[in-house]
């Protein structure tokens, strides 16, 4: 599946120029492609290697997945590695899209690994900018990296929800909380940790792109990628900060599980102390020797009274130091 696009001197000519009339077109003056390929195999990736005489390793990493995100130059292009990120629901895990691109003077080539990438969304924001498509290829680019950014951000912000409502859950009594808690936890951690190999490299890709002997970002497009280049810091210190704020929640969590079993050991212990009188009566009466008001009526009583009298004492005392 292949989709293209021309433009000529900053205005779209031809949505969906066939992929054969590119070599046609792409020389001409004033003249930028896109071309995009979703799932191509090795015979795809040849061809456009041969059209537009891209580099054999920039090639093998376009089709290979799970690329780390970079910017890689070569003589005649730049070959760029990026993932779009979103938060599955219903899993409870990050689903990533990775895409590579190949970034050359009059055309951009996009090859994504999978159809969760949603170009349409790429091109619509090419589409309510067409102010900024006379800047050519970087335009385009600026389009693409957005998307992600933005993928990114939304991701964080989805995780941050989700560790607010953990947090509500921290100080819950029910008999499942606890596991329920440590689960969450360890499921956001991984998926923060999965966003974090996503988000941090962008800082190097953005910050390389906007160096100007490369001569992509030119004076007009430069405050918008030093706006995703802003974009991408936040991103990369909020995801620091949820990960700093899971492992608080993990120790929380462990603090209060301590709490707790600190409580349920003071009131095990004031019990036992209670019923440690009555033992001690019962066990001092039941020698083998006569002692006062054995076989007595009266004895009974007072080993009874002294029982009674010493559990109520001993639990008015732990009531009054709020052990029990």
């Amino acid at each position: 599946m292949a989709r293209t696009r021309l433009y000529r001197n900053g205005v779209l000519e031809r949505d969906d120029l066939p992929v054969a009339d590119i070599s046609e077109v792409v020389d001409g003056p004033g003249v930028v492609v896109w071309l995009d390929l979703c799932t191509a195999d090795g015979e795809a990736l040849e061809s456009i290697e041969e059209e537009f005489g891209l580099h054999a390793l920039a090639i093998e990493d376009a089709e290979h997945e799970r690329q780390r995100p970079k910017l890689d130059h070569y003589a005649t292009h730049l070959f760029l590695s990026a993932y779009a990120v979103r938060l599955d629901d219903a899993a409870q895990e990050l689903a990533s899209s990775e895409i590579a691109m190949f970034v050359l003077h009059n055309a951009l080539i996009t090859v994504r690994k999978d159809h969760r990438f949603d170009i349409d969304d790429v091109v619509s924001r090419w589409d309510n900018t067409p102010e900024l498509a006379k800047e050519g290829v970087g335009f385009l680019l600026y389009g693409v990296l957005d998307y992600i950014v933005d993928s990114h951000f939304t991701a964080v912000q989805d995780l941050d929800d989700k560790i607010d409502a953990l947090e509500d859950e921290l100080f819950d009594d029910s008999r499942d909380r606890v596991r329920d808690v440590q689960r969450k936890s360890f499921a956001l951690r991984k998926n923060l940790l999965l966003l974090r190999r996503f988000v941090l490299p962008m800082r190097e890709v953005v910050n390389g792109l906007m160096r100007r002997d490369l001569k992509v970002v030119d004076e007009a497009l430069m405050p918008y990628y030093q706006d995703v280049y802003d974009h991408v810091l936040r991103a990369t210190e909020w995801t620091e900060s949820l990960r700093d704020m899971v492992s608080t929640i993990l120790e929380t969590n462990l603090t209060i599980q301590g709490n707790r079993m600190n409580l349920i050991m003071k009131k095990v212990t004031s019990w036992a102390a209670i019923i440690a009188v009555p033992t001690a009566v019962t066990g001092f009466y039941g020698q083998n020797l006569p002692y006062p008001g054995f076989g007595k009526e009266w004895g009974f009583a007072l080993s009874s009274a002294i029982i009674v009298a010493g559990g109520a004492l001993l639990y008015w005392i732990f009531r009054r130091k709020d052990w029990l």
